[in-house]
């Protein structure tokens, strides 16, 4: 035993056991000892400790007692062995944060510009005052002025950087907010240990090396440890291996437990023997540390490229530690596709991009044209050497002037608005039970279509009571009196309830005077320890006589078997084993049933039928979910075989029937009722027996009366879609989930084929967005396939909160349509901004365009621009998208996933209010001076001071869009713009801070901002025509919408139909033809790439044989990613080289990599 440890540390093995605290084993001992697997395991921890009894005699600890809590000791342990924290990945600094605003292109261009603006201000050339280089800078009143000329570019690198600022600032507070949802997230998981002989649940980061854990079904495991104790223990380890088998535990065969895995099925004790980074889930991190420096290049390429950069990552908690893995591993997991919302932003902005740069080349040709043509050709002047600065400047100006058009055209706003609109509901949806995991989640559940919820907890209290019972012959409606039930039928009852469930299901004594007893552990199993209760016996005392360790088998519940048994040792010898489950399950296993007497007497088919109809029926049709108790004796001749389950589960005897309530939550039905209303239809999955179901689906209003709505059970369900080689088929699907409202006795695989099959079906006139419900570990493939996946907080396993997108922290139905309720208003948010933002894109960019071409100077400025486009962007996105929702959200039905971002009421407005506003500005432009009898601000040279008309011109071109944004706030065409205002103070304070802004810009912005200040009339006028805006609204909501046929809508969803079929793989994200557009540049220089290295490969494969195969394999992939997956083959000469080769697998791969991937839509190849 020395020798062991000495071999480790040769010669240290006492100082070891000094400075690690006097435990009996060290850090390094335990790491070494959990790198082990099953039987070298099991054969160390004999040889080397002793057995598990003294592994925890030496970390101190007692299997049964467990720690004693003593805060000195927990301390200690902390510091020989670490805490089970694992620390997240460094925050970016806000450093960091504002070097990557500055990687904004539209920004660099701007820099570039102002940068070589503000040389050539500084530069004066020789000769520079020549008459010959024409008016470079006639009407300057005095010197000075004309050495103002660096204060524009000055001014543009000052907007640039307070843009950076504000862009660096949100993405930072959206980094904080984030982390501390997360730490939130982290708080909230908890787990059962053992201190001082009590069970109690404590934070995941509080255990200690040394702890007794209990870990029971659906458990995440927090920390590595060793087996004590197990039942029929089953754990999904693929977190770790990527093997998706589960893996059997037992204290025999293989009793190491991973931190990060799942339990699957069964319960048991171990002993914590790492935690934090020295638990495998720990060390796997530490190593991702280290990679981490490459992996940040590769993520920071894929969300660059992301027009709108929204991608948020999955939460980093314990939880993110198996997308690591995951991503490491390359397991396939189908990875959600983006988001509705996202895919149609994506496209809108790509849309908008293209049309601002065509329109700012064309500015910039326009003016140089101009300049050019009317300079040497109708002047004719000479280009003389020493006037060449004069002209660069007079270029650089037009750059500049192209470049903010493109800055006003480019909508970058957007991701902000999105990112806040989310970010600010995220907040708010915490105060109503909603604590979101991923962003996106919020929006899609927006544009739900179909809820598919479980009944238990869900729609129900999850608070079970037994109301009724069938014993000794007797249908009892109430609970049984002790006394008419006889003495030995009561003992089996007692028994078969105290000792066939989970030791962790109590009922303890109310929190406050006169409630409810409080029920922890399985709802079940304490509905039937309260029946105990209410026969006035007592299960505790049947526990401390039977401990769990002297259960010698147990047989925990599973969906597959939907019952539990456990055996234990008779004093005879013998086995006796308790069983209890699903009436309709166990009763088909009984061959026999107590009568009055309180005897065994014969149970046959027929008996059994008329069981069902008699007694559980009728209470499956008042909504009680039945359970059957039973058991069995085993003779001690001959132990059974304990494997062959199927053997054992039979020639039971029927001991009680039990009907257990579990009442409908009160505010359901109305819920339920407002989704209906809201165009979403709700279906229920459970696995309860179909007659219950029905009933409690009737109570909630899922099933009207009159209404000719579909209930199966999921054996008919599977028959009615699968065809005859058991493969779902998706038309028979088609024909039964629009009128499915209840999905009886369901397995996972039936929860989640209707998920999917609902998900892909495209019947109807528009695609299905489906939410899930979900608390059982089985929920997790459903919740995963789910467009928004939500997971009960209270109730759910951590394998179900793992694989959701929001968790419901009070386990409320009310809380999901409340979450569908703040979903839409994200996306009303996003479009509010979208109407408002895009009317000053078109203006903006018009004016500068026209203005450009027509007086060779665009009338709003490079700055002035700038802040247009900063109070229009960041403001207007903090005001409109902080919009509190109202009730009036859930009168209006779903959107779907492919009606389009700007509906023909918004582009009416969009196009109504430009109309207005260009109209205005033109009408200043070319005639204000005459109106306001000023001089004309037209045609002013170079570096002239700014003149009074230009100012008016800015000043109400801002006022318009202050109105406009008031306008903005309703998308629907509502006549009251005003309603609710004040429900919004952020609103308020950014339309009145705006404006006062303004009046400083134009009194005391001077040459930077190219203002002059103007009289109190002008002002006055610039804000009657603002108000203008908002009668103008009234008018352009009187024109039907349904007469402007010609309007086209903007920022479609994808449908299917644009999709080729052969590039639909089952699983695989639909290919987002936006992102494939802002590929397109890199792929062509890839394919170059690949193109030349692929044929060399093919080359040498004939050479070589089919050695190299892997090398194009092993290319293959990087170019197919590009375009997920496209089967066509368009290069005949290699196909017709390749198959002269005798390999066929070479030939394929010489085809398949010889073809480039599609570039567009259609399927054909780009050259």
């Amino acid at each position: 035993m020395t020798n062991n440890v000495a071999d480790h540390h040769p010669g240290n093995s006492v100082a070891e056991g000094n400075h690690e605290g006097d435990f009996g084993c060290s850090l390094v001992e335990l790491r070494n000892l959990m790198e082990l697997r099953s039987a070298e395991a099991v054969a160390r921890i004999n040889d080397s400790y002793g057995g598990v009894q003294n592994v925890c005699k030496r970390l101190k600890t007692s299997p049964v007692e467990g720690l004693s809590g003593n805060p000195t000791d927990l301390e200690k342990r902390r510091q020989v062995f670490g805490q089970n924290f694992i620390p997240p990945k460094k925050a970016k600094t806000f450093l960091q944060l504002v070097w990557e605003a500055l990687q904004d292109v539209t920004l660099i261009i701007l820099e570039i510009a102002a940068i070589i603006s503000l040389g050539l201000s500084f530069y004066h050339p020789p000769g520079g005052d020549n008459e010959l280089c024409g008016q470079s800078s006639g009407g300057v009143e005095d010197e000075g002025e004309s050495q103002a000329g660096w204060i524009e570019g000055a001014a543009i690198l000052f907007s640039v950087i307070i843009v950076v600022l504000v862009t660096a600032f949100n993405d930072w507070s959206k980094e904080k907010q984030f982390r501390g949802l997360q730490s939130r997230i982290e708080q909230e998981q908890k787990f059962t240990v053992i201190r001082k002989g009590q069970v109690i649940q404590i934070p995941v980061a509080e255990i200690v090396v040394g702890d007794i854990a209990q870990i029971k079904y659906g458990d995440l495991l927090p920390a590595d440890g060793i087996l004590i104790q197990g039942n029929d223990l089953k754990i999904d380890e693929s977190s770790l291996t990527g093997e998706s088998d589960q893996v059997k535990k037992s204290m025999d065969k293989d009793p190491m437990l991973l931190s990060g895995t799942h339990v699957m099925e069964g319960s048991g004790r171990m002993v914590v023997t790492a935690v934090g980074i020295n638990s495998q889930t720990g060390i796997i991190f530490t190593l991702l540390g280290a990679g981490e420096g490459d992996e940040e290049k590769k993520v920071k390429k894929a969300k660059t490229q992301d027009g709108v950069a929204l991608e948020i990552q999955p939460l980093k908690s314990q939880e993110g530690v198996e997308n690591e893995e995951k991503e490491k591993k390359k397991v396939k997991v189908p990875k959600k596709e983006k988001s509705v919302l996202q895919g149609k932003l994506t496209r809108l902005a790509v849309q908008i991009g293209k049309a601002g740069l065509i329109m700012s080349a064309i500015t910039v040709i326009i003016l140089v044209l101009y300049f050019v043509i009317d300079t040497f050709g109708v002047q004719k002047r000479p280009w003389l050497a020493e006037c060449t600065p004069i002209y660069i400047q007079y270029f650089v100006k037009f750059f500049i002037i192209g470049v903010t058009v493109l800055v006003v055209a480019v909508p970058e706003g957007l991701p902000l608005a999105v990112t806040i609109s989310l970010a600010y509901s995220v907040k708010k949806m915490m105060k109503d039970n909603n604590l979101v995991r991923h962003l996106d989640a919020c929006e899609t559940m927006g544009n739900a279509t179909a809820i598919c919820s479980d009944k238990t907890g869900t729609l129900t209290t999850n608070r079970m009571t037994v109301v009724q019972a069938y014993v000794g012959d007797t249908h009892y409606r109430q609970i049984p009196d002790p006394e008419a039930i006889l003495p030995k039928i009561l003992d089996l009852i007692v028994h078969g309830v105290a000792i066939n469930s989970a030791y962790t299901s109590k009922i303890l004594p109310p929190e406050k005077e006169g409630g409810l007893p409080r029920q922890v552990g399985n709802k079940t199993e304490c509905a039937l320890l309260g029946f105990v209760l209410d026969l006035k016996q007592d299960y505790q005392a049947v526990r401390n006589e039977v401990p769990e360790e002297k259960l010698y088998k147990v047989y925990t519940f599973n969906s597959v078997r939907k019952s539990m048994s456990t055996v234990l040792r008779s004093s005879g010898g013998g086995f006796r084993m308790y069983s209890k489950g699903a009436s309709e399950i166990i009763l088909r296993k009984c061959t026999k049933i107590l009568d009055k007497s309180g005897e065994p007497r014969v149970f046959k088919v027929k008996d059994r039928d008329e069981m069902v109809k008699k007694v559980i029926e009728p209470m499956a049709c008042h909504g009680l979910r039945t359970i059957c108790l039973a058991f069995r004796d085993f003779p001690a001749e001959a132990e059974p075989d304990w494997d062959s389950e199927n053997e054992i589960l039979s020639d039971l005897t029927c001991i009680a029937v039990v009907g257990i309530e579990d009442p409908v939550r009160p505010e359901v039905p109305d819920a339920i009722l407002k989704c209906q209303r809201a165009g979403i239809t709700v279906r229920m999955v459970t696995g309860d027996n179909i007659n219950t179901a029905r009933a409690i689906a009737t109570k909630c209003g899922i099933l009207l009366p009159g209404e000719d709505f579909l209930c199966l059970e999921g054996k008919e369900f599977n028959r009615l879609i699968r065809n005859e080689k058991g493969e779902v088929e998706q038309e028979q699907l088609d024909k039964i989930w629009p009128k499915l409202r209840v999905l009886a006795r369901s397995s996972p695989t039936d929860k989640h084929t209707l998920v999917k099959g609902i998900i892909d079906s495209t019947v109807g006139d528009q695609r299905q967005v489906v939410a899930v419900t979900g608390d059982g570990t089985n929920d997790g493939p459903a919740l995963k396939k789910a467009d928004v996946g939500f997971a009960m907080g209270i109730a759910g396993t951590d394998v179900a909160k793992e694989a959701s997108d929001i968790i419901l922290t009070d386990d409320n139905f009310t809380s999901i349509v409340k979450a569908v309720m703040w979903g839409r208003n994200v996306y009303d948010s996003i479009a509010k901004f979208l109407q408002f933002q895009l009317t000053v894109n078109v203006v903006a960019v018009i004016v500068a365009f026209t203005g450009a071409c027509i007086t060779q100077d665009s009338p709003l400025k490079a700055v002035q621009m700038l802040w247009v486009n900063l109070i229009m962007d960041t403001f207007a996105s903090l005001a409109l998208a902080t919009e509190p929702p109202s009730e009036s959200l859930l009168l209006r039905k779903p959107y779907g996933r492919n009606k389009p971002l700007i509906s023909r009421t918004m582009m009416k407005n969009i196009l109504g209010h430009a109309v207005y506003q260009l109209t205005i500005i033109f009408t200043l432009l070319f005639a204000g001076e005459k109106f306001f009898d000023i001089d004309s601000g037209r045609n002013a040279p170079l570096h002239s001071p700014p003149t009074e008309h230009y100012t008016i011109v800015f000043n109400t071109f801002v006022m318009m869009q202050l109105f406009n944004e008031i306008n903005a706030r309703k998308i629907h065409g509502e006549r009251n713009v005003f309603e609710g205002i004040y429900r919004n103070p952020i609103f308020c304070t950014v339309v009145l801070g705006t404006f006062f802004a303004q009046i400083i810009i134009v009194e005391f912005g001077g040459k930077p901002f190219s203002c002059s200040g103007l009289t109190l009339s002008q002002w006055f006028w610039c804000i009657f025509i603002g108000v203008g805006e908002l009668l103008w609204g009234q008018l352009i909501c009187t024109v039907p919408t349904s007469h402007l046929k010609f309007l086209k809508e903007a920022g479609h969803g994808i449908t299917k139909e644009e999709i080729p079929e052969e590039e639909l793989p089952e699983d695989v994200d639909e290919i987002d033809h936006a992102e494939m557009e802002l590929r397109r540049g890199q792929i062509l220089w890839f394919r170059g790439l690949n193109r030349i290295q692929t044929q060399m490969d093919v080359v040498y494969t004939f050479q070589t044989g089919a050695s190299s195969l892997q090398g194009a394999l092993r290319r293959q992939p990087s170019i197919v990613s590009q375009h997920h997956d496209v089967k066509n083959v368009s290069s005949p000469t290699h196909v017709a080289l390749s198959s002269v080769n005798s390999t066929p697998t070479t030939s394929a791969v010489a085809a398949a990599a010889a073809s480039p991937p599609a570039g567009n839509q259609s399927g054909e190849c780009v050259p």
